[in-house]
């Protein structure tokens, strides 16, 4: 028996266009690879999570007759196609089996998650019973993604009689998941005694990113096969001895991963809206360097526009490290002073001022000047505006409003800043990308004379510390630990935190790296009298 898992992405709503895919991706498993099976990934003709588009009548009647002509190029071959379906005024979560031009078996998810990006709960009706089919003489049980992470939907197939399992995926990635993956997928073959096949989505949506790495085990839960991660491609299987064997690509975790997380969610992000470049505001700073690195791994440098604005703030030694990381990356580079346009404004304003000293509001209107020409830009030539902000300023505020928030798409919004260094020099490690010069400077915003970050913040290895036990591990603050900040000070960050919800609300989307990512991942109230700090004495 040969299966090949069709790893492949597929955009939400655009149900024709995977349909096309689906059918293509079934004569070349049969055709090219002579597979007995053909596996696609969950929700495959519409893509996931298709959302409030599973509420609309037209939307499952599109879907209907896509799987009509799926069924009918399936011949010579068996198919396992996700999509939803809607029998009977119920809508599920379903895994089609095809054979000879036809429907054979339907199965449906059982376990429907709510939590995270997921929100399967709104939209389908649970299933209740396991499905097995037969190809090659083999009889195969089927899942669907979160029936992996809970024991009966294995445990149930088995005891039906299935020799395989199979589970179709849409599960998003985030840093270490593949670990995870495979550690559940080894708990539920200890379970059943029985072979696993895991095939996943590849391809960025929105806010998430899924990244493959589609993987079998034998009996003993030993990895027999895995597909490269972030890879578009067909992989094939071959039964022996019990077992599926394949190519078995590395496991990525860590900077390598995350990095290509970025880059992949990024192309398909800018690409899937229709946008063939990006604009970006290139500072001299590590955040905008590195945003400039990815979009140019993404897009290829020659659709990348990178400006400098600088005004009397800005340093000589930022002009020359913005001009030399567009010019390693190959990019656009343009400078736009835009010191004429602040002093107007400051001009303009000082009546409204007289008698106020200048504070935060002079740093944001240079902020929003920037912000006001990229969008210009952005308009006039109709390229994506990037945002460079990461997660840790967006966490605390340190960041402003229709300024530097100002973008399409925000790439690393939840990359904390210690991880964009980390990034930085991952990227380097592959090709010049970073100035070294950027990587070692001090942190600076240059809104002020001798503007550093840390005037007002603590340093990021121990603000992210904060906010990692906080955002991830759902620390109290009394249970927060870091070293070289005092309980005020810890109080600080977390009050900071919840102050500025207003802010992530209106800040543009960007890919989920981490476990707990703003959006989706994090719902919490912008109005509300809970600041984190109930019992603190700072």
């Amino acid at each position: 028996m040969r299966i090949v898992i069709a790893q492949l992405p597929f955009p939400v709503g655009a149900i024709d266009a995977n349909a096309a895919r689906i059918i293509d991706a079934i004569g070349r498993a049969r055709d090219e690879f002579g597979a007995d099976l053909v596996v696609f990934p969950e929700l495959a003709v519409t893509g996931y999570p298709p959302d409030d588009l599973l509420l609309r009548s037209d939307f499952h009647a599109a879907v209907e007759r896509a799987l009509g002509r799926i069924a009918a190029a399936c011949t010579g071959i068996t198919a396992v196609v996700g999509t939803p379906l809607q029998r009977h005024g119920v809508v599920r979560n379903a895994a089609v089996v095809l054979a000879d031009g036809a429907e054979a078996e339907v199965a449906y998810k059982r376990c429907l998650p709510s939590y995270s990006v997921f929100d399967d709960n709104r939209h389908f009706r649970a299933g209740n019973a396991p499905c097995l089919f037969e190809v090659a003489g083999r009889r195969i049980g089927v899942t669907i993604c979160e029936d992996l992470w809970s024991a009966p939907p294995a445990a149930e197939v088995a005891a039906a009689g299935a020799e395989l399992v199979i589970g179709i995926n849409a599960s998003p990635f985030h840093d270490g998941k593949q670990a995870e993956r495979e550690a559940v997928a080894a708990r539920r073959v200890a379970e059943t005694g029985i072979p696993l096949l895991y095939a996943n989505l590849v391809g960025g949506h929105d806010e998430v990113v899924y990244d493959g790495g589609s993987f079998a085990l034998d009996a003993g839960a030993t990895v027999t096969a895995r597909a490269p991660a972030f890879a578009d491609g067909l992989y094939a299987l071959d039964w022996q001895d019990g077992a599926l064997h394949g190519e078995r690509a590395v496991a990525l975790d860590g900077p390598p991963a995350i990095y290509q997380a970025l880059v992949r969610a990024t192309a398909d992000y800018v690409r899937g809206n229709g946008f063939s470049g990006v604009v970006l505001g290139l500072s001299g700073g590590i955040d905008s360097a590195l945003v400039a690195a990815v979009a140019a791994d993404a897009l290829g440098g020659d659709q990348v526009l990178a400006v400098m604005m600088p005004t009397r703030y800005t340093a000589e030694r930022s002009l020359e490290d913005a001009r030399a990381a567009a010019q390693t990356l190959g990019l656009e580079y343009q400078s736009i002073p835009i010191e004429a346009l602040f002093a107007d404004y400051e001009q303009s304003l000082a009546p409204a001022f007289a008698g106020r000293t200048a504070d935060a509001t002079e740093e944001n209107i240079q902020a929003r000047i920037r912000g006001n020409c990229l969008m210009a830009l952005s308009n006039k030539l109709g390229l994506m505006l990037l945002a460079a902000g990461n997660k840790s300023e967006l966490a605390v505020g340190y960041a402003t409003l229709y300024g530097d928030m100002c973008g399409g798409f925000a790439p690393l919004k939840d990359v904390y800043k210690t991880d964009v260094y980390r990034l930085a020099a991952y990227r380097n490690s592959l090709g010049p990308a970073v100035p070294q010069a950027i990587i070692e400077r001090e942190p600076t915003a240059e809104l002020r004379a001798d503007q550093r970050d840390s005037d007002s913040l603590p340093p990021y290895p121990l603000l992210d510390a904060v906010l990692r036990q906080y955002l991830e591990a759902d620390a109290a603050e009394h249970e927060i630990r870091a070293d070289g900040l005092d309980e005020a000070e810890i109080c600080r960050v977390i009050r900071l935190l919840y102050r500025n919800e207003y802010k992530r609300r209106q800040a543009a989307p960007g890919v989920k790296v981490t476990r707990r990512a703003f959006g989706r991942d994090r719902r919490y109230p912008i109005t509300s009298g809970w600041s984190g700090c109930q019992g603190c004495s700072g």
